[in-house]
């Protein structure tokens, strides 16, 4: 459904921008199939007035034109819609030359490519990328391999609310969440998916890898405001353990858990392969340290040992 209105949208950009005169809608109706397959007047002109509002909330500028016989006709001048001039500093054209290369499937990855031949055949200066060098050790990129990401990415982009299976790390079956999808962020190597759960009727966030099934697009517009990005960022981050209310004191086995080790507040040897760590602790902090396994021993508080067990219980269940 979503491709489908891109490529009438499309098509009907070309056409008014593609014309020397006003189109009418009797004109443009007779030249995009999509419209052509219309069955009735009353459902083109809804989808008409809504494709041409679309576009204009894109950017283009169409303007309405009524001729000698008051016949009402369209078109998007070209020199009214034409981008300025790009201008883009050497520290400016490394940024974009970087960001097109951090995505790694291939849907993302071509339109990011396009994009960048785009912008230096419009003028953009070529950066020196140390990324380039052939003896580079480092590569950027921010892998995906939730089939869940994509779906969900379109689902966000076009607002259009979603179903999908869901298993918590420490239940034994997934739940069905039906969720108005806000925006993907990525936590500590991490996806995650903030939006709306209708059911619960609050926020909520949703990592990519416990999403069992597909996800399952639904009609019909968004019940709840979508909050700015600056806000769900941080319910992500909130989520996701990175905002801290407390401490928590652990051990950890000798040459282990570094990124546990980066965010310490303290570290004491204990000896035998063991030391002891003092670390933030926020909401998911449990989560992380189940990924750790038996490297990871939780001394305090009691809550968060409590659920880290239960946690590594319901995995043993399989």
């Amino acid at each position: 459904m979503a491709i489908a209105k891109a490529e009438r949208l499309m098509n009907l950009a070309l056409c008014l921008l593609g014309t020397r005169r006003p189109l009418s809608k009797r004109e443009l109706r007779g030249s995009i199939e999509a419209y052509l397959e219309a069955g009735s007047d009353d459902s083109f002109n809804r989808m008409f007035e809504r494709d041409k509002d679309d576009l204009r909330e894109l950017g283009l500028i169409i303007e309405t034109v009524e001729n000698l016989d008051g016949e009402t006709g369209y078109l998007a001048r070209r020199d009214s819609n034409r981008l300025p001039p790009i201008q883009l500093d050497a520290e400016e054209a490394a940024a974009l030359g970087l960001a097109a290369k951090v995505w790694q499937q291939a849907r993302l990855a071509g339109a990011a490519s396009g994009a960048l031949q785009k912008l230096r055949a419009a003028g953009m200066p070529e950066a020196e990328d140390a990324y380039d060098t052939p003896h580079s050790a480092l590569e950027p990129r921010i892998p995906v391999h939730e089939a869940a990401f994509e779906p969900l990415m379109l689902a966000c982009r076009d607002r259009r609310p979603v179903v999908f299976e869901y298993r918590k790390a420490n239940a034994a079956r997934p739940e069905t969440r039906h969720v108005e999808p806000w925006t993907l962020e990525c936590w500590r190597g991490h996806w995650y998916l903030a939006g709306w759960d209708r059911e619960r009727g609050a926020e909520r966030v949703f990592r990519l890898s416990r999403i069992t099934g597909k996800v399952r697009s639904r009609a019909g517009a968004f019940t709840a405001p979508v909050p700015d990005v600056s806000t769900v960022r941080e319910t992500v981050e909130s989520w996701a353990g990175e905002t801290a209310t407390r401490s928590a004191l652990i051990r950890l086995r000798t040459d282990c858990g570094y990124p546990l080790r980066a965010r310490a507040l303290s570290v004491r040897e204990l000896g035998d392969g063991w030391d002891e760590l003092e670390i933030p602790y926020g909401h998911g902090l449990d989560a992380w340290l189940v990924e750790f396994g038996p490297d990871v021993v939780v001394l305090e508080p009691a809550d968060l040992r409590a659920d880290v067990v239960d946690r590594l219980r319901a995995v043993a269940k399989g």
